[in-house]
């Protein structure tokens, strides 16, 4: 009555207040609303309220509104398997639902389809029933699995149990078949001992050609040395002179030496020196570019625990290639030529700092 009441109170001036949810605006007045049920006939006036009357048959309202006219009746489609469940009403639209048999799939918020419920089939349990709102819900028996929409028993793939269990969780259980399970675990051991069989075949192959890469580059270095020997042995043999000149000017060399500046670089120093200025990570990189071969490369990692260390071995087998003077022991001194073969290679990788401080220190012009 307290609605009723409010609807019929007279109309108001929208200058004063804003119209109430009861009331709608219209010519500068706030009009009431008809009832749900009603259709408006005759807005309202500044001394008069909105005239409303009710919805005709076959049509239905069910909000209070200020339309002029009222929405049709949804009729059931029994073609669409559906049936009436309460009829339509001046202020409720007819109500439907599925038929028996038959369960709501919805489209969207306003559409649905009536689907056929689904019946559970061979090898399969019901889970649960079909209702007008969801669909039937089957599962596999007990020993099946479901696979491509059917169940299937699970003896049937023995070898691939282990690619479907990750994927189908109702899989046979295992203690049904602690024999099978035994199988399983017998396969997958066997697998992995493979695989590691494998790999260590392959280390220890890799391992082994290194060696006799590494073993046939060190022969060849020596027979060239020895070769070398032999033949400076028949050039000195003609003359005695030739050979008390070479005496001579070998223990000049040697004095000489003795009087070298600090800035002439020994093999050791330079080489901890050059260490010191190249970056760990572009080490490979300059070695590579000097001729050291990744056999030696890999010779000088095998052979020493620390990367400093592995370094200086590979810079040493790049010195020791190269032309040096030599005074014996711990007197062995860097050429020139490869002080600027290095230098020229620095350059070339970007680490020109590296280059300038060599040149300073040792005063390479």
């Amino acid at each position: 009555r307290a609605a009723i009441s409010r609807l019929n109170t007279p109309p108001s001036s929208a200058a004063k207040k804003q119209c109430e949810s009861w009331y709608y605006e219209t010519d500068g007045i706030c009009c009431n609303k008809c009832h749900a049920g009603f259709k408006l006939v005759e807005k309202c006036t500044s001394n008069q309220i909105s005239r409303c009357t009710p919805c005709g048959d076959g049509e239905f309202s069910d909000q209070i509104n200020f339309s002029s006219t009222c929405r049709r009746c949804k009729r059931c489609k029994e073609s669409k398997n559906e049936e009436q469940v309460s009829p339509c009403q001046r202020d409720s639209n007819t109500k439907c639902q599925c038929k028996k048999g038959y369960y709501k799939h919805n489209i969207d918020s306003e559409t649905y389809d009536c689907v056929e419920c689904k019946k559970c089939g061979p090898n399969e349990t019901l889970t649960h029933p079909c209702t007008r709102e969801t669909d039937t819900v089957c599962d596999c028996k007990e020993n099946y699995f479901r696979e491509k929409g059917k169940c299937e028993p699970c003896s049937r793939y023995v070898s691939h149990v282990l690619r479907w269990r990750s994927s189908f969780p109702s899989l046979c259980p295992a203690h049904h078949h602690p024999q099978f399970m035994n199988m399983i675990i017998g396969f997958a051991v066997l697998v992995v001992l493979l695989v590691l069989g494998i790999l260590i075949t392959f280390i220890a192959t890799k391992r082994s050609f290194n060696k006799k890469m590494l073993s046939l580059s060190s022969k060849s270095s020596v027979q060239q040395t020895e070769q070398s020997q032999d033949f400076l042995v028949s050039i000195n043999e003609p003359s005695v002179e030739t050979s008390l000149e070479d005496a001579t000017e070998t223990s000049f060399g040697e004095q000489e030496l003795s009087k070298l500046p600090d800035c002439v670089p020994m093999i050791t120093d330079f080489i901890y020196s050059v260490l010191d200025l190249v970056p760990l990570q572009q080490m490979k990189q300059l070695v590579r570019s000097l001729g050291v071969t990744d056999t030696e490369i890999e010779q000088a990692e095998m052979d020493n625990r620390y990367c400093r260390e592995a370094h200086y071995q590979m810079l040493r087998v790049w010195a020791q290639r190269a032309p040096r003077t030599v005074g014996g022991g711990k007197s062995e001194t860097v050429h020139r030529q490869v002080l600027e073969e290095l230098l020229s290679k620095l350059r070339q990788l970007h680490l020109s700092r590296a280059a300038e401080e060599l040149e300073t220190k040792y005063a390479i012009q």
